[in-house]
Parts: structure tokens; C-alpha cells; sequence
């Protein structure tokens, strides 16, 4: 005989739902769905019948009939190890991740390798994901291209590049300001041979500051030659570093687009016996953690990573909403002065 403690439990099922609230088995279906044709009073006994049986919907056939995943895609167009070796994407994923807690939604990490966005988008058409948010996006990767014919909700960290894709929707720092800004510290303190190590070239970040870069040395009067790119990697830092002192031996100021790039080009100074900050001031970009472990610790502009990412998380979800397009959101830089500058 079986006992009470051995008996299966009985799993409440929607007809059940329906039965309790005194309504049909669609009319609790809508009701659960949000439906904006069930009315109030219906609802109501639906919710409250939910709660006393502690019903809960079976996700994959409410997916197949609202055609929802109740998961959006985190899109990063860039090598594995890059991924895993910049603190940039580790505050990305953070300030996603908030942005999403609340919502029961699923994250999904897609990192797209060189020569794969085709791949990327297959994945994102066939409708495995509701939405995506794309972060460190480059010209030749064309997502911002294929996401606007794709019509799949989409929010840009980085303002995307392509002459097509005005409409799309993306939140930034003003990098043109920020490059202003650390360079026109470097002509306060008196530098007057000031070069860069500027970001991607085929990336809105490195055209940017670049361009902020050279306005503030245009205003003041100096000499824009010294450029080298790197791509926002520490191996990258170190080699524009040496480009750089090879070409320009006179340089007594250098801005770095990115904090690791330069925690690359501190050693390669100090190893062509260039003081810092008293031969060669630096200022670097980003403030993520890197720039207060540096010897010396670095002057940088500040990105607020987390804040910019949980913001393009909430255009998502409100997008997914059915919420209106909204104008980009556009941080402000800050200077955080250390002993670098």
C-alpha cells in the first residue's frame, strides 16, 4: 500500500488554473501572457487562482506560442583571449548582468571570432535570443549593418560605425571629449612634445579619442605627428611604446587610449631610461583597476563600463517591451590624476 509521504504530488496544470478562476482555458492562457484583451475581473481570479496553486507556466510552450526565448545575447566580436584578458569585458558582463536580474532573463555569451560574424547572425536570426547587445565592435565585422536588415532588437555599446546604421540604438562615453581632455591635462602640466598611442583605427573608440587628441594639441598650438595604433591590448601598448620613442625620441607627454595599452608602454620607458612622470608624463583611458596597480599608478580618463552597459540592458528590456526608439545615451569622461601625470 502507498503510503501519504510516498504519494506523487500533483502538478497544478492551466485547465486547473482556469477550473478555479471561473474562466476558459484561453481566457487563463491570455491572462498569464499579459494579454491586454482579458479583462480586469478575469485577471484578477486568474492571478489569484496562479497563487493558491502555486501554478507555474511551462516556459517552452509559452516560448513557442509568444515566439519569446526570455534571453538576450551579450555579442563580442573579438578573439577568446582577449575576451578573457581585458577587464573591459569583465565590467560589461557586471553592469549587464544588473541590468537584467530583475527581469528572469537568461544571458547568453557570444563571442564572435574573427572572419564568424556570419555565424553570429544565423545564431541571432533563427531567433534563439530575443535581443542582443553588442559590445567592442569593429568596421569589417558589418553587424551593424546585418542587425538592421535582421530587424532583431539590438542596443550597441560604442557608437557603431556603419553609414547604414544611424537608426540603430547605442549608448557611449563622449570618447572625443575624453581624448580632449586627457591631452589638455598633458599641456597644463607643461608638456609641449606630446604623442598618442591612439586605439583600432576601425573602431569608433580609436577614431574618437584620436580626434580628441588632436583637436586639444591643434588648440594649444603643438604638433599632431606622433601617432601610433595599437589595439587595445598590453602586446600592443608595449610595441606602439617602441614605435613611438624610436620615431619621436623628444616626446615628453604621451596619451594612451586604454589603460592597458598603457600598462604596456610604462616598462618599454623605463627601459629606454625614460622616467615617469618627470622625462615622459603618461595619461592613459578607462580606469577599470589596471591603471591603480601600474608602476607608477596612471592618470586616466574614467569609462563607466558597468553604468554604460546596465543602461544598454535596460534599452534592451525596453525594447522588448515594445518601447520606442530612444536618442543615445552619451556619458561624460572625468580625469582621475594620479602619479603618471
Amino acid at each position: 500500500m502507498t503510503s501519504e509521504l510516498s504519494a506523487p504530488r500533483t502538478v497544478p496544470t492551466l485547465e486547473s488554473v482556469a477550473e478555479r478562476a471561473g474562466v476558459s482555458r484561453s481566457t487563463a492562457s491570455r491572462a498569464i501572457n499579459g494579454d491586454a484583451r482579458v479583462s480586469p475581473q478575469a485577471r484578477s481570479a486568474v492571478e489569484e487562482a496562479v497563487a493558491a496553486l502555486g501554478y507555474s507556466p511551462n516556459r517552452a510552450a509559452r516560448s513557442l506560442v509568444l515566439r519569446r526565448t526570455d534571453s538576450v545575447a551579450l555579442v563580442i566580436p573579438e578573439p577568446d583571449e582577449r575576451v578573457l584578458n581585458d577587464p573591459f569585458f569583465a565590467g560589461t558582463l557586471r553592469g549587464l548582468t544588473a541590468a537584467l536580474e530583475d527581469d528572469d532573463i537568461q544571458l547568453v555569451l557570444m563571442i564572435t571570432r574573427p572572419g564568424q560574424a556570419d555565424r553570429s547572425m544565423r545564431y541571432l536570426r533563427n531567433g534563439h535570443v530575443d535581443g542582443a547587445v553588442v559590445v567592442s565592435h569593429h568596421l569589417e565585422d558589418a553587424l551593424d549593418r546585418a542587425l538592421v536588415d535582421s530587424h532583431v532588437p539590438n542596443v550597441f555599446v560604442g557608437r557603431p560605425l556603419s553609414a547604414v546604421a544611424t537608426g540603430l540604438q547605442y549608448v557611449d562615453i563622449d570618447n572625443v571629449a575624453g581624448g580632449r581632455l586627457a591631452t589638455e591635462h598633458l599641456v597644463a602640466r607643461g608638456c609641449r612634445r606630446i604623442g598618442t598611442i591612439a586605439g583600432p583605427a576601425d573602431m569608433s573608440a580609436g577614431i574618437d579619442r584620436l580626434a580628441g587628441f588632436r583637436r586639444a594639441l591643434a588648440a594649444a598650438g603643438l604638433p599632431v605627428d606622433a601617432v601610433e595604433h595599437g589595439d587595445f591590448t598590453l602586446d600592443s601598448g608595449a610595441a606602439a611604446a617602441r614605435r613611438l620613442l624610436a620615431a619621436h625620441p623628444d616626446l615628453d607627454g604621451i596619451f594612451v587610449a586604454s589603460d592597458l595599452m598603457a600598462a604596456g608602454a610604462l616598462p618599454v620607458l623605463a627601459a629606454a631610461g625614460r622616467r615617469v612622470p618627470d622625462d615622459v608624463a603618461v595619461v592613459g583611458y578607462d580606469n577599470l583597476g589596471v591603471s591603480a596597480s601600474t608602476q607608477p599608478p596612471l592618470t586616466t580618463v574614467v569609462q563607466p563600463v558597468p553604468a554604460m552597459a546596465q543602461a544598454a540592458g535596460r534599452r534592451l528590456l525596453d525594447l522588448l517591451r515594445g518601447g520606442p526608439a530612444q536618442e543615445p545615451l552619451i556619458f561624460s569622461p572625468e580625469l582621475v590624476v594620479r602619479a603618471s601625470a
